[in-house]
């Protein structure tokens, strides 16, 4: 089964990401910012990291709280620990990726299992409807392997992270916002189609080569938000040199944001409650319920 586009999105506008330092001083390229979550609701979030000079990451991301939404990790090199207070734990290697619903709270860690070498991924958060904020946390680790993948005649390489491509299913499905993450990996000259459902947000982040859809070229470390035409069911990617990029979409929630640091509602007056909740202890406790 193959993807068809007669209709294709094109790019709305293209995006540099922003150089920021997070957890205990990881470099990272924050591709996604707060003033994006509005037009590419439902994602909050999407950090890019990647180097092979360890002081840029070796410090990891040591304990912190989550409240309201939901962390996907894709690691394409590298090893990192994860820890959380719901008693899960697993290591994050080569092509895994993790998913962690973070719900009514949940504290981790996700520190480094590496002293040099190269590190590299992606970090998404996809916000959680209103209704499903204060559920049971949730964790599943997916080896490199375990991520369904194919390969088109073009020689496209596909890995579905979550939602479905030319009828594979991805690792993951959730409803509501119903997300599609995949890993296209392009020779020079390829193209690939992937539908999308004409009311989700979308956006692809090219991280090796070029790639063009229509008329605008994506380079390297360039985001393309694609446009909401009405009527269009996908987009058509061409790789101009080999390359590799990955695709996002999902169906937006429509609903009040409201964030502070690490926790994601809908009102003030719930964020007040998260950080009341984490100062008394509880937020952890609430996690391991």
């Amino acid at each position: 089964m193959t993807d068809q586009v007669k209709n294709q999105r094109s790019v709305e506008r293209i995006i540099q990401g922003q150089a920021v330092m997070d957890g205990a001083g990881v470099k990272i390229n924050r591709v996604l910012t707060q003033t994006l979550q509005r037009r590419l609701d439902p994602f909050l979030m999407l950090d890019n990291f990647g180097s092979d000079q360890a002081n840029d990451y070796i410090a990891g991301f040591p304990s912190h709280p989550h409240r309201g939404f939901e962390t996907v990790t894709y690691m394409l090199e590298g090893r990192m620990r994860h820890k959380d207070s719901s008693g899960n734990e697993g290591l994050l290697t080569n092509g895994g990726v993790q998913w962690m619903t973070a719900g009514r709270g949940v504290i981790h860690s996700e520190m480094p299992e590496q002293e040099d070498g190269v590190m590299e991924g992606f970090q998404l958060w996809l916000n959680l409807p209103a209704k499903d904020k204060m559920r049971a946390p949730w964790y599943r680790d997916f080896n490199g392997d375990e991520v369904p993948a194919f390969s088109t005649a073009d020689g496209v390489k596909v890995k579905v992270i979550a939602g479905s491509s030319h009828g594979v299913a991805g690792a993951v499905q959730r409803e509501v916002t119903e997300p599609i993450y995949i890993d296209v990996d392009l020779p020079a000259g390829a193209t690939f189609s992937q539908s999308l459902p004409e009311g989700h947000n979308a956006f692809i982040f090219t991280y090796r080569g070029a790639v063009e859809v229509g008329d605008k070229a994506v380079g390297t470390g360039r985001m393309a938000i694609l446009a909401n035409t009405a009527g269009a069911d996908g987009v058509t990617i061409r790789a101009t040199e080999a390359s590799r990029l990955i695709l996002i979409a999902g169906q937006p929630l429509n609903e009040p944001i409201a964030q502070y640091g690490p926790f994601v509602m809908n009102t003030q007056a719930e964020i007040f409650a998260a950080v009341e909740d984490f100062r008394a202890g509880k937020l952890g406790e609430e996690a391991q319920a």
